[in-house]
């Protein structure tokens, strides 16, 4: 819907009579007439005003109508408005021809013209219109333009993340294809290798001296692919809003020990140890098996980038600022794990990187995995209300540290 701006006219009379008499005859609703009864009135009118035309009388006593157009004309901000003179004077003086030389549109005798001075008020007032009218559509037109090129902006932000999304569609399809071919093609070729060993009747090749290490083998090739497939389904679930947690109380330190005993065997064939610093008890309310799944994906990760060098573990009882200890029951608000590794390292640049899905690094010029794992630890982190981070130099190797809250709040995905 246009919206009608009233157009301002300024009137300029020593004689408020006068003044009276021309508001009267000029004056319109969708008008406003603005009075000064001298030409330094006037000057102040105009410089808070915007006018579509101005109607001076010539003689005043001081400023005179003719020095107050030259005024007029001499400053940009007045110097294009209209001009009409009014005189009571008789033609013999000659004031139109040096009204018109000031910049004048017009000049009328008095007494006026009723009709005629409508008739010009209304065409410069039209006027006036015409130039709001032109400046809102202009002013219409440039925020279309600008409407236009934030949703082009848009658009292209949008497209852009549509062929991310389609380019981490097919490599994420291409990987796990890779992923989950390696521990089938060796399951397939220990089948055919066992078949032909039947069809031989070689059956000492399957005896109780080799079984173990062949169950063994497919053990570790059936968990690789059980792994690949787990870590798709929480980042599908992560995604979705439906992984939950459940709590149950248990104790932590003796959880970690379990872990470094059960990665032992995997530690010793990269070549590294693992150390977990002796800790009392710490006690909390939190889903023992996520807890697990976070605690062997950092260990993981610290045994393939580590460079064979020993991993350390340290639990630290961390009060938040201005919380009370309970010294009766030992417990205060946060315990931080630390898993402290002396590999690569991770520059500053990544260390926020590798906490997105299918991001992934490379350990001696091998890459390994789907890239979830941090991902979905770090989701796992804030769905029990603490947090996982890292720090390092980017050449010394690196901490990662998950903080859980001893209380037994905390947030839940998709309860």
């Amino acid at each position: 819907m246009k919206q009608h701006i009233a157009s301002k006219v300024l009137i300029v009379d020593d004689l408020a009579d006068n003044l009276q008499a021309l508001d009267a005859l000029i004056r319109h609703e969708q008008r406003l007439v603005f009075h000064a009864a001298s030409g330094e009135q006037a000057l102040q009118l105009l410089l808070e005003h915007e006018f579509a035309l101005a109607i001076l009388d010539v003689q005043m006593p001081g400023m005179d109508g003719f020095e107050l157009a030259e005024l007029m004309r001499g400053t940009e901000r007045t110097r294009h408005i209209p001009i009409v003179f009014t005189s009571a004077a008789g033609r013999e003086r000659n004031y139109a021809f040096k009204g018109y030389g000031s910049g004048a549109v017009d000049f009328l005798y008095k007494p006026l013209d009723s009709d005629a001075v409508r008739s010009k008020v209304n065409v410069f007032v039209a006027l006036d219109q015409q130039r709001h009218e032109g400046r809102r559509q202009v002013a219409e037109l440039e925020q279309s333009r600008r409407e236009q090129q934030q949703l082009l902006e848009e658009l292209h932000v949008t497209q852009a993340e549509l062929q991310r999304s389609l380019r981490m569609r097919d490599d994420f399809m291409s990987l796990v294809a890779h992923e989950l071919r390696n521990p089938l093609s060796t399951l397939y070729l220990e089948s055919q290798m066992r078949s032909v060993q039947l069809q031989r009747g070689n059956f000492k090749a399957l005896g109780p001296d080799r079984l173990p290490a062949m169950v063994a083998r497919d053990l570790r090739q059936i968990q690789s692919m059980i792994r690949l497939i787990d870590d798709m389904l929480d980042i599908s679930r992560i995604r979705s809003g439906t992984l939950s947690i459940r709590r149950a109380g248990f104790e932590l330190t003796g959880l970690l020990e379990r872990i470094v005993s059960d990665l032992a065997l995997q530690a010793a064939g990269y070549g590294s140890s693992m150390t977990l610093h002796p800790h009392a008890p710490v006690h909390g309310c939190w889903d023992a098996f996520r807890i697990e799944q976070v605690i062997i994906n950092l260990l993981t990760n610290a045994l393939r980038y580590g460079n064979g060098k020993p991993i350390t573990i340290v639990v630290a009882i961390d009060p938040l600022a201005g919380a009370a200890i309970d010294a009766a029951q030992e417990r205060v608000q946060e315990v931080r794990i630390d898993v402290i590794d002396s590999g690569i390292g991770i520059s500053e640049a990544d260390q926020q990187r590798v906490f997105e899905p299918f991001e992934r690094g490379s350990a001696n010029g091998e890459v390994k995995g789907l890239g979830l794992g941090l991902a979905i630890s770090r989701q796992l982190a804030a769905a029990h209300g603490g947090r996982l981070g890292v720090t390092s130099d980017g050449k010394s190797g690196s901490v990662f540290s998950l903080t859980l809250p001893l209380d037994s709040a905390g947030a839940v995905i998709g309860a």
